[in-house]
């Protein structure tokens, strides 16, 4: 029973390849071929679904082993990363309920994306991100599992900028894919510190010792991976790139920040919980930033007047009570509530564009009364706590600057001291140029330039040049007779001697030994 967990991520990345592959070459291109790439995705899916409620059956009646591991990887040293997966417990329970998820999205994508001009290229990302998130929930090791964290965050981009001829689509897409690269760079920290105090990256074995890490290296460990499910999951202070994703069509809506992706960063949690069970700091930094998390969303979604823009703050004050929940240390509730707020938002955010016509004929309030009456809380939360714009003012500025102050240090101070192949190339554009304009110089000045440079170490490797050109030009290719060629053999015999020598291992060791005797 075990063996199928193969096949539930490897299916929708094999329908992601075709699509691909097709569109690529044109056999999959306009409306008439919209159906092929539909049932291609659709049945894909459909099988992940059947062999994730397998493997979920297989769980449930004492079947499954709990991991199985296709082979080796990578090896070297200690490190052993295996290609392996897990069969039992709450990760199996998940990935059940995505494939589900993923199912209902996609099927209900074929007739919201119907002749769309990207049909093809919406469910080739699609296809690839159901893989990347059922690889993420079944792997059964920290490298697999971010691979498929990788692969969501790339699908994400994708289709936030789906429709990428709009500048505002094309900048929120960039803003939250560099956001996310924040969490995935605490994730790289984390598993380089597993490895180094675990000597393993396999969840299994890190869940099952974190009792033997002491409490500095556990939380450690911990606050690594809570700032990866931070980013991912849209906690302070990271929380406003979730409402600028709402650039791309609502099915991607639907299955990235309703259903699905957004519970990466609670599922990540839930799995390591021996391990924050061992970090009591950083399970409170977690219950302190899960509670600011649901105080800015509720606040905020106050002053909301569209739907997505309501949704989207909904969830990301019930995704602040999750963390809280695992900060506090009710890890159960919080896979309850997990499950069950992937299912009721996926639903809401596919049934917003039809809110108008099942809301017709009843009074719809824009701003809470409660808010509007408090001038104050409502700028703060219209303006959203201006939480755009510190991030502004203290990241993005600052770098601006400093990559405006590095451009000028090096045009105006590296490239004027050292000399810069720049404007030669510019003004000089083929080798066929450079030796007219020698053969002009030569023949107009009657001058031997053997080299031109720019800068204080351009003119000294100009001279330099000269002065070796001067030397071959006259004692080399000339030759001043057979005494001086006598000579000039005795001179590299004996340089050759003096090279072999120094190359013997004696002298080798004195120069090491002298090397040594310097830097310490």
């Amino acid at each position: 029973m075990d063996l199928i967990v193969i096949l539930i991520p490897l299916l929708p990345f094999i329908a992601a390849a075709v699509i691909g592959v097709g569109h690529l070459f044109g056999w999959l291109e306009g409306e008439a071929s919209e159906n092929t790439t539909a049932d291609i995705a659709n049945w894909a899916i459909i099988l992940s679904v059947l062999l994730a409620l397998a493997l979920l059956t297989g769980d449930m009646t004492g079947k499954n082993t709990g991991s199985f591991s296709v082979g080796q990887w990578l090896g070297s040293d200690t490190l052993n990363i295996r290609v392996n997966f897990i069969t039992t417990g709450f990760s199996v329970v998940v990935a059940a309920l995505f494939a589900m998820l993923l199912f209902i999205i996609m099927r209900f994508s074929v007739n919201y994306m119907h002749r769309e001009a990207g049909f093809h290229r919406f469910f080739f990302i699609l296809s690839l991100f159901s893989a990347g998130m059922l690889l993420l929930v079944l792997s059964g090791n920290a490298v697999g599992t971010f691979i498929g964290w990788e692969i969501a965050g790339l699908c994400s981009y994708l289709l936030i900028a789906y429709f990428y001829d709009r500048p505002v689509a094309a900048h929120n897409a960039t803003r939250v894919f560099v956001t996310n690269r924040i969490g995935d760079a605490a994730f790289i920290l984390g598993i380089t510190l597993c490895y180094a105090w675990t000597d393993s990256v396999n969840w299994v074995n890190l869940t099952s010792l974190p009792t033997q890490l002491s409490s500095g290296q556990a939380t450690s460990i911990a606050l690594c991976f809570a700032i990866a499910a931070f980013a991912k999951s849209a906690q302070l202070p990271f929380a406003p790139w979730l409402a600028r994703a709402m650039e791309g069509p609502t099915p991607s809506s639907a299955v990235f920040y309703g259903a699905v992706m957004v519970h990466a960063g609670v599922y990540l949690m839930i799995l390591l919980q021996p391990v924050f069970e061992q970090a009591p700091l950083a399970m409170a930094l977690v219950a302190v930033v899960g509670l600011l998390t649901a105080v800015y969303g509720f606040v905020v979604g106050l002053t909301q007047t569209d739907v997505k823009s309501s949704l989207i703050f909904a969830t990301t004050g019930q995704l602040g009570l999750m963390f809280l929940e695992c900060g506090l240390g009710f890890w159960q509730l919080a896979s309850w509530h997990l499950c069950a707020h992937a299912v009721v938002r996926g639903y809401q955010f596919l049934t917003s564009p039809s809110l108008m016509h099942n809301v017709q004929g009843n009074p719809i309030r824009p701003v809470a009364p409660a808010i509007a009456r408090l001038r104050w809380a409502y700028v703060v939360s219209l303006q959203r706590f201006w939480l755009d714009q510190i991030t502004d003012w203290t990241l993005v500025k600052p770098i601006r600057r400093l990559a405006h102050d590095l451009t000028y240090f090096d045009d105006h101070i590296v490239d004027r001291t050292f000399g810069v192949s720049a404007p030669a190339i510019r003004a000089i554009s083929t080798l066929a140029q450079l030796e007219e304009q020698k053969i002009g110089a030569r023949l107009d000045n009657d001058v031997d330039s053997f080299a031109q440079g720019s800068g204080l170490a351009g003119k000294i490797t100009e001279w330099a040049a000269a002065v070796t050109h001067w030397f071959e030009d006259s004692f080399v290719l000339r030759g001043i007779g057979k005494n001086a060629i006598r000579y000039g053999r005795q001179l590299g015999y004996a340089a050759n001697k003096v090279e072999q020598l120094l190359f013997s291992p004696r002298y080798l060791v004195l120069f090491i030994f002298i090397t040594l005797l310097i830097a310490f």
